[in-house]
């Protein structure tokens, strides 16, 4: 990247915790936020857990009003971007800040919860709040109004990518000069009957409705698939130059990022691998690092039976010899696959191993698969002179995202 760009601000609402602090500590703690499903009725559903955010209320963070004009993820991404800009301390050129927001699924909680409730009734009428709690772009107009923001905003709508594209797409804006200072945000809230059944058909859910917490179990030779979950996380992205001018606290640099495309399947990764190699080493090249310098990947790591292995041998083919020296987990253990939000609090999760040293457990990683041959570690792990890390996402469409963070000192 042409700029220095960092982070001076941070933001999550997870379900294991609200606020970065809870969500790492309760990472790094081992505990899991996924469990039986309590904001609809599961009774029909193969599948009868998630992670949801079962601490999240949002009348207490916000006006009640405000709240019932926003879907579900939205009052999520305003929640977390709030707790980032916060935490940079305030906006303070509204025309040179923007926001990008990466969603996979948009207000389908309102487009559900609307048609249910239009199919019951006996007066065929829909709210006027309807396409403004459907449309994902208006999670980042509620965010702006409430922040003063006036700058470039933009919405991303790429699959699990959409949070790493959303910090992509932010660093471009800056480099090309449109803004000094962005918030990048991902958001979701998926956990409907249509999106679980539809899922469950597909075989890329996990039935493993005996035991929740154990469900998700990345790189595990008994993975049965994914599961679903719901969150946000922000970031508060600038200039190293502009956040030194205005005396801001910076929590790590924004190194390199890689975007590309499969074009091999709507929902397969290609069976080579050849996208996300590109897509890593594009990241690498972007950053200006030598492979050898990555210490920590926070893998895409979903539990699905084909994505973990095209993932592992990804990661050996881009990175070779060194592959064995690399840490590896996957948070989705923890929080569930929070898909737009996965790329941004993944991507935190990388700042706080910086900080810290501290690898976080891929939670149920018992009997490793041989085919995903790699140092993903079961439990928290400690890493001397951890100085730059990656985070990838993978998504349906063949969409693919890496991340490349470095240490501020």
């Amino acid at each position: 990247m042409s700029k220095k760009l960092v982070i001076t601000g941070m933001g999550a609402v997870t379900p294991i915790g609200i606020g970065v602090d809870a969500y790492w500590e309760n990472l790094i703690a081992g505990k899991t936020g996924i469990d039986y499903i309590t904001s609809i009725d599961t009774e029909e559903l193969p599948v009868k857990f998630a992670g949801e955010c079962r601490e999240f209320v949002a009348k207490e963070f916000m006006p009640r009003k405000l709240s019932s004009e926003m879907d579900r993820f939205m009052q999520l991404a305003f929640v977390a971007a709030n707790q980032a800009i916060e935490n940079s301390g305030g906006v303070v050129e509204p025309y040179r800040t923007g926001i990008t927001v990466g969603t996979a699924l948009n207000g389908i909680k309102t487009i559900t919860e609307t048609e249910r409730q239009y199919t019951k009734s006996a007066f065929k009428r829909v709210g006027p709040r309807f396409l403004p709690k459907s449309l994902g772009n208006v999670s980042a107009s509620q965010i702006a109004i409430a922040n003063d923001i006036h700058g470039p905003s933009m919405t991303l709508n790429t699959a699990c990518a959409s949070g790493g594209d959303a910090i992509t797409l932010a660093s471009l804006m800056i480099n090309g000069g449109m803004a000094d200072t962005m918030v990048a945000v991902g958001a979701e809230s998926g956990t409907e009957t249509i999106l679980i059944q539809s899922l469950a058909g597909a075989q890329a859910l996990s039935v493993f409705n005996e035991d929740p917490k154990r469900a998700c179990r990345p790189f595990d030779k008994d993975r049965d698939g994914f599961v679903l979950g719901e969150g946000a996380g922000a970031l508060v992205i600038e200039t190293e130059e502009h956040a030194k001018a205005r005396g801001a606290k910076i929590y790590a640099y924004i190194l390199g990022c890689g975007n590309n495309t499969d074009a091999y399947h709507p929902v397969t990764p290609r069976p080579d691998g050849e996208g996300e190699i590109l897509c890593m080493k594009q990241a690498l090249e972007t950053a200006g690092i030598g492979l050898e310098e990555i210490g920590y990947i926070n893998a895409h790591g979903t539990a699905t039976i084909k994505g973990d292995i095209v993932e592992s041998e990804s990661v050996r083919e881009v990175f070779g010899d060194h592959a064995d020296n690399i840490v590896l987990n996957s948070t989705k253990a923890a929080t569930g696959h929070m898909m737009g939000a996965g790329g941004i609090t993944e991507v935190i999760t990388c700042v706080k191993a910086l900080e810290t040293g501290l690898v976080a457990p891929t939670l149920n990683l018992e009997n490793k698969d041989p085919e995903c041959n790699l140092n993903y570690v079961s439990e928290l792990t400690k890493v001397e002179g951890l100085k730059y890390a990656m985070s990838n996402a993978f998504g349906f469409g063949g969409q693919n995202s890496s991340i490349i963070v470095g240490k501020y000192e």
